[in-house]
């Protein structure tokens, strides 16, 4: 028994100690640097941190909840069709095309977007050539709702699989008895499958969420305007000060914001399984 033990513990301790290298002592180290200042226990940095950028830390909150808002709902829209869909060629394309993001870095969908949503851009110039906008009409998006916008697009894709795997689980029967007592495919998608696979959308949020908030080149390249988010903020305090107390208080900021989303959704899920 000692031996299955020290066995399990060997296979194990490559990884614990490659999390313990590149998570927790990072994690460790940014928060005495966030809580110290000369030796002492200290909020100095946290002030200094709300003084300079509280306006970023509440566009940054601005900017991921309602980019995860947008993303639920793209995600749904596609995972509906994909679960309703009866128009074949359509659920096929769609199918094949709607993964494609995933496998895109962030730092290239933002260099995209850069070219994609600019004034003279190829959205912009594609709508001039159709004839839908005139040339002295269009405007530049590279602020944030190009932001949103590469978020969106960037993330809608993890939770349309994640979501549309849950809807593939579920029972038939009950799809298709909405359906054959009248309803129509919006309102058996909104009345009958979205609160079987809410628990499995929350999930899907709460890593998006996170995901995002941690995101420093796309409001980098994308928007060079202020506001900004958070992480832009780190960088900047680093790169052009060497302030590490600063941006340390700032990730911590950061990971008490990720924290309060992770714990709605644990206080959601404990409250739904416990009994009656």
């Amino acid at each position: 028994m000692t031996e299955s033990r020290l066995l399990a513990l060997g296979l194990v301790a490559p990884a614990l100690a490659l999390v313990a290298a590149l998570f927790l002592y990072p994690l460790g180290f940014s928060l005495v640097a966030a809580f110290t200042k000369d030796g002492a226990l200290s909020l100095a940095h946290f002030a200094k941190a709300f003084d300079l950028y509280s306006v970023d830390i509440l566009f940054t909150v601005f900017i991921v909840l309602l980019s995860g808002v947008l993303t639920a709902l793209a995600a749904v829209a596609i995972a509906g069709v994909l679960t309703l869909g009866e128009t074949p060629w359509v659920v096929s394309i769609l199918r094949a095309l709607y993964r494609w993001p995933l496998f895109i870095p962030f730092i290239v969908a933002g260099q995209c977007m850069r070219t994609f949503l600019a004034k003279n851009g190829l959205m912009n110039n594609t709508l001039v050539e159709l004839g839908v906008l005139d040339a002295t009409q269009t405007a530049s998006l590279l602020d944030w709702r190009g932001i949103v916008i590469t978020f969106v697009w960037k993330q809608a894709p993890f939770v349309t699989l994640l979501l549309a795997g849950a809807m593939a689980s579920l029972d038939r029967a009950t799809i298709e008895a909405g359906r054959n007592l009248g309803a129509s495919r919006l309102r058996v998608l909104v009345e009958i499958i979205l609160p079987q696979v809410l628990p499995t959308l929350m999930v899907a949020l709460v890593l998006s969420f996170v995901t995002t908030m941690s995101v420093l080149s796309v409001p980098m390249m994308v928007s060079g305007s202020q506001p900004t988010m958070v992480t832009v903020d780190m960088a900047f305090r680093i790169n052009a000060y060497g302030d590490y107390p600063v941006a340390n208080a700032l990730g911590v900021i950061s990971y008490a914001i990720t924290g309060l989303a992770a714990w709605f959704y644990l206080r959601r899920s404990v409250r739904k399984d416990a009994p009656a």
